[in-house]
């Protein structure tokens, strides 16, 4: 979203513009900050992402910028924007004050509705000047920050209102050994599943940019995986599930040792966790050359039950769970697969899962590679 000194200038610009076109018949002075023989106010109008437009009193255009072409906004030299569009430029003139309003969305030639902004102030004689600023992308991350808020809230209060519960439930079963045992397990595993909420929260907040991003160095693919594996083998070795390495050796990506050990260990523990007793998950890199970029591939493959299409195309998503039951019999938090994409993202890479229900999946890691282990 421009900043507010851009708008400004904008509407400066177009009143200026509006006051050359009205009063042709005497030279216009030299904007201040402008010097003679530079831009004028038109060329800066052009320069400027947001729509200008000023139309007079039978909604003719007088002034329009190329921003505002592209939005097809007008139509043989008249205004023939949204109903909503003209009544605010109706109550601008009618009223003789600014209007500042939110549009439904609107549709571009070619391009995915929009929501934008409209800005409109009366300029001269019922003549109005109207700015219009493309606002879907902040709405659109408002609207992620309002449900990571409500998710966030809802999965910490789960936990801690279990444990506030088996808490009274230890003390009322203080003279029966065997249910405090019971209690005082499940209150553990409570715990447990709450701090892991914790520090997935602060190892997403820190990947997402809360903290300054490292300096990418070279990092040796085999040593990740190593530290990757180990961090799930006591999970795996209880439920009798192999992890086995393939593909190629020796390889290095350009990343940062800490998100890729952290990234590998969430698609591991992910695959095992939805994988049966006694199956298999192989992890393996390999050398790739997409497009004119050398990569490292990174696969993960489970023997699980497998992910639906529609599923698919969320699992990356904050707090999705593709199987709620078996992500809380886990002690899942649902944040996993969200740093993943985020730790691929930071490191100019890429992550997706091919998969079908009922036949396992596979998840691919892409990593910018160092060249000379491609040659």
């Amino acid at each position: 979203m421009i900043t507010g000194w851009v708008v400004a200038a904008a509407l400066g610009a177009a009143a200026g513009a509006l006051a050359v076109l009205l009063l042709h018949r005497r030279p216009a002075p030299v904007p201040q900050g402008l010097v003679a023989g530079g831009p004028s106010a038109a060329d800066v109008l052009e320069a400027i992402p947001v729509a200008v437009l000023v139309v007079d009193v039978s909604d003719e255009v007088l002034l329009g910028n190329r921003a505002a072409r592209e939005l097809g906004l007008v139509r043989d030299g008249v205004l023939v924007a949204l109903p909503q569009l003209r009544q605010l430029v109706r109550d601008t003139r009618v009223y003789d004050r600014p209007h500042d309003a939110e549009l439904e969305p609107l549709s571009r030639p070619g391009r995915p509705p929009a929501v934008y902004r409209a800005r409109l102030a009366r300029v001269i004689d019922g003549t109005v000047a109207i700015l219009l600023e493309d606002v879907t992308d902040a709405r659109r991350l408002e609207d992620v920050r309002r449900d990571f808020v409500a998710n966030v809230s809802h999965e910490l209060k789960t936990p801690a209102a279990a444990l506030g519960l088996l808490g009274e439930a230890l003390q009322q079963a203080a003279d029966d050994p065997e249910a405090v045992r019971r209690f005082a397990v499940r209150s553990q595993r409570e715990a447990g599943r709450l701090g892991a909420l914790v520090q997935d929260l602060v190892a997403l907040s820190r990947i997402e940019g809360a903290e300054r991003q490292p300096e990418l160095e070279r990092v040796l693919v085999d040593k990740a995986i190593a530290e990757a594996v180990d961090r799930v083998g006591t999970t795996a070795r209880a439920r009798g599930i192999s992890l086995v390495r393939s593909g190629e050796h020796s390889l290095e990506v350009l990343g940062n040792q800490d998100q890729l050990v952290t990234a590998l260990g969430n698609l591991l523990e992910n695959a095992v966790n939805y994988s049966p007793d006694g199956a298999q998950v192989v992890v393996g890199a390999h050398a790739r050359d997409i497009g004119d970029l050398p990569m490292v591939e990174v696969n993960v493959v489970d023997e699980g039950i497998g992910i639906s299409d529609s599923d698919a195309e969320r699992v990356f998503e904050r707090f999705y769970r593709a199987d709620p039951a078996r992500a809380r019999a886990t002690g899942g938090t649902g944040l996993g697969l969200a740093i993943v994409k985020h730790v691929a993202t930071n490191h100019g890479g890429s992550v997706e899962v091919r998969s079908s229900e009922g036949h396992g999946s596979t998840f691919t890691l892409r990593l910018p590679a160092v060249r000379e282990h491609l040659s």
